[in-house]
């Protein structure tokens, strides 16, 4: 993470022949993944027949013209093209970036979480306000990765994660908590407001139309819900505990349900 790879006029490839420019070892990658090709006045991506595609932002680009700021997604592994202005910054904050965003689903990793359910615990105890957090995860993942392999498992995450994303407001947190297991903090909010909330995310879910490789199928989570009582001084394990406690509960009274 973080290594950065300057463009010249010449091609340049990228796979899993150690003869390629930039060298991925790799199973999710081609021997000869994706070509970057000077034409002119700008910078093009020319995918080279590769197994699983390349992608620009998310959308499959057999080929596409590379513009400030575009993802790169070769296989498992995620690039950023940057050009013009101040490359040097833009690196650096990248970089910072990159270790607070999880780079399959695009949300806060759990390093971010973790610092800011420690912040917002400070903050609600000291004002004597409550706080709630949300842990779920899919229901029968195993299942998914089974039927369409990692990388259906991998489109299932991230299209999961833009999914609930649209539901968070600005002074909340979705962040992935690891694997097929994400999490919720909500400020300011009792167990009942939470438990609502999380409803409101089962149901969004179970209702989106998934699909891979032109088939559908249905994605259910199970919601565990945790909240502070505004009184108490409460570290993050614990509240992570309890949540995860209802969460397992969900899974054991038959999943794709909210436990508060």
């Amino acid at each position: 993470m973080g290594r950065r790879h300057a463009l010249g006029n010449r091609p340049l490839v990228i796979g899993r022949s150690n003869e390629c420019d930039i060298f991925i070892n790799d199973n999710s990658v081609s021997r000869r993944h994706v070509c970057i090709e000077f034409r002119g006045d700008a910078y093009y991506a020319v995918d080279l027949q590769s197994m699983n595609g390349t992608f620009v932002n998310n959308v499959a680009a057999p080929e596409r013209r590379l513009e400030d700021g575009d993802y790169l997604r070769v296989g498992n592994c995620i690039y950023r093209f940057l050009s013009g202005g101040n490359v040097e910054a833009d690196y650096h904050e990248e970089i910072y970036r990159l270790t607070i965003i999880d780079a399959l689903t695009e949300i806060h990793n759990k390093r971010y979480l973790m610092e800011f359910l420690d912040r917002e615990l400070v903050r609600a105890a000291r004002h004597g306000r409550r706080l709630a957090l949300v842990l779920f995860d899919i229901d029968r993942f195993k299942a998914i990765n089974d039927e369409f392999g990692h990388l259906g498992g991998d489109l299932t995450l991230r299209e999961l994660a833009a999914c609930v994303k649209k539901e968070i407001r600005q002074d909340e947190l979705l962040a992935r908590y690891g694997g097929e297991e994400f999490a919720i903090v909500l400020p300011e909010t009792d167990v009942q407001e939470a438990s609502i909330a999380a409803e409101r995310v089962r149901k969004l879910v179970a209702e989106h139309p998934f699909q891979y490789a032109e088939k559908p199928y249905q994605v259910t989570v199970s919601l565990g819900v945790a909240a502070t009582s505004g009184t108490e001084a409460i570290c993050s394990a614990d509240l992570i505990g309890r949540a995860d406690e209802k969460l397992y509960q969900a899974k054991r009274e038959g999943r794709n349900r909210v436990i508060a």
